[in-house]
């Protein structure tokens, strides 16, 4: 007998296998077989597999950015060295994986661009909350922004925890 699957385990294992092998990989058949059920068990939670791509791209950034600025404000201090600590040693496969399919498919690059002017957003009022000018913590967020991603492009390059904190400490620095 088939054991019955809930929609989040179809969008955790389809994250998952994005982040191993791109989106070519997410297709009804070969991911119900991974998962030992029919296809009929894909369509009674998703509609068509750009519903469940739609779905797997919004799993993304629940719990790559609503997730981590809900726990980084739920902070009283250290919020912009948490979210460093965090940005800076996560795993980014998801993060490659997602930014690979942008350029692929407009629709997904429009989520991207938003997702990125979320993050940015989150940060430069993080850095306002400290003090800084407008001009500047806008300034100092695409800094961080793009040193960010640029670890993730870069995965044998990763900050140590102190470097963490002294950037930290440079960015919060009037």
């Amino acid at each position: 007998m088939e054991s019955r699957l809930s929609r989040d385990d179809w969008i955790a294992h389809g994250s998952r296998v994005l982040a191993q092998n791109g989106v070519a990989a997410l297709k009804a058949e070969p991911l119900a077989r991974q998962l030992g059920v029919s296809r009929g068990s894909f369509y009674w939670h998703f509609q068509d597999i750009q519903a469940f791509h739609r779905a797997v791209l919004e799993h993304w950034r629940a719990r790559s950015t609503l997730q981590v600025i809900r726990r980084i404000e739920a902070r009283r201090a250290d919020r912009l060295a948490t979210l460093m600590g965090e940005a800076f040693e996560a795993s980014w496969e998801l993060e490659r994986a997602v930014r690979a399919w942008a350029s692929q498919a407009t629709w997904v690059a429009e989520e991207v661009a938003q997702v990125d002017e979320v993050r940015l957003t989150f940060l430069e009022q993080l850095l306002l909350s400290e003090g800084l000018s407008a001009s500047t913590a806008r300034a100092r967020a695409l800094l961080l922004y793009w040193a960010a991603l640029g670890q993730m492009l870069t995965p044998g390059m990763r900050l140590k925890r102190g470097a963490v904190s002294k950037l930290a400490q440079m960015l919060l620095h009037r």
